[in-house]
């Protein structure tokens, strides 16, 4: 098959997945649209109504749940309104992006990855990051109770060519170990799992283990398994990318002002975050019971909440080394991500609070 097409069958596959992101994967597809109300008197920053923002109502972007909850991206935008749209896949919110449905969003590095490629580099890019980190491989301890036990064994990941499943077959790789990369079949049996029903597949015992992101991780904790291997181990200075933040394009050219008050946000709420991390976990949780429903239960938001660290860095070096992660066990073919950050605007807001400015990896629209 020639190369073009490989690239257009794969990317085809990939995009087309219900819960293609990693790590930031949520539950279904359905988006929940919300309004803050603005501040009372204050100047609409643009002279924009309203700017329309994105996220999971998920641990992996506490950013967003915290900054919302808090109301610390209101404050930036003063009169212009906050709506927001809770997303449950990565798929879901890269359309919601590319028909312009929201503004800007956070979202993982998989689904960042195809849609910037899928658009052919015109529609998204990544302006921020978010967070890092809340990846494990979590086993039943009676089956697995070494590296080399998974040989042989079942193993969960959230979706096919996700985050999650990229870095297990990565890791596979790496063992010498031999498993074929769309049917999950080999040496280790991968099998794909949406995370809501992987603590029922762990518990029946269709499944020994799973390499699966936060609060998943710590929910099959809740059940008996162990953490055999916390992917940030894995990682340089144990930093790897879970969560960007994304603008649409023509957006960002047309309303650079409220770009950058969306930005300062999130580094305020960064800050403020890694400044009272017992409110900000709470605040967290509020905000996601506010949006699913549910709130997590404290012997699973206190282990997940631990091991995710925000950060306005986007960790591009991480994001270039996961796609050629996908390349090379065979679900991508190269990508040319040239193009995908636009650092510029969030280097503005981190000087104006002291800040150290971040970098592209040399990805960046203007590199």
């Amino acid at each position: 098959m020639p190369a073009t097409s490989a690239l257009r069958r794969t990317l085809a596959v990939l995009v087309s997945l219900p819960l293609l992101a990693l790590a930031a994967c949520g539950y279904g597809s359905q988006a929940q649209e919300n309004t803050e109300q603005a501040i009372a008197g204050a100047a609409k920053v643009d002279g924009l109504d309203s700017v329309r923002i994105g996220y999971f109502g998920n641990l992996t972007h506490a950013t967003a749940l915290v900054g919302r909850h808090e109301r610390l991206f209101q404050k930036e935008l003063g009169g212009t309104k906050a709506e927001y749209a809770t997303f449950n896949a990565g798929p879901s919110e890269i359309e919601a992006l590319n028909s312009g449905s929201i503004d800007i969003g956070w979202i993982g590095p998989s689904p960042a990855v195809n849609g910037y490629v899928k658009a052919n580099g015109k529609n998204l890019r990544i302006i921020s990051g978010s967070a890092s980190g809340g990846v494990k491989l979590v086993v039943d301890p009676e089956k697995i109770k070494s590296l080399k036990d998974v040989k042989g064994k079942r193993i969960a990941t959230p979706q096919l060519g996700n985050t999650q499943d990229v870095a297990f077959l990565n890791w596979i790789a790496e063992q010498g170990w031999k498993v074929d990369a769309e049917s999950g079949k080999g040496d280790v049996s991968v099998v794909r799992t949406d995370n809501k029903i992987t603590p029922d597949a762990y518990k029946s015992g269709s499944i020994d283990g799973a390499w699966v992101p936060e609060p998943t991780a710590s929910k099959l904790v809740a059940e008996g398994a162990k953490v055999l291997l916390d992917e940030a181990d894995l990682w340089p200075d144990k930093k790897f990318v879970i969560t960007n933040i994304v603008v649409r394009q023509a957006f960002l050219k047309k309303h650079p002002d409220v770009v950058e008050a969306v930005l300062r946000g999130s580094v305020k709420t960064n800050e403020w975050i890694n400044a009272h991390p017992d409110q900000a976990k709470a605040a967290a949780n509020a905000q996601l019971k506010a949006d699913t429903g549910k709130a997590l239960p404290a012997d699973v938001l206190d282990p997940a909440w631990r091991s995710i660290q925000v950060t306005d860095d986007p960790l591009a070096a991480t994001l270039r080394t996961q796609a050629e992660h996908a390349v090379k066990v065979g679900l991508l073919e190269e990508p040319d991500l040239k193009g995908i950050y636009d650092l510029a605007p969030l280097n503005k807001v981190l000087k104006a609070e002291g800040e150290p400015t971040v970098d592209d990896a040399g990805l960046g629209a203007g590199s």
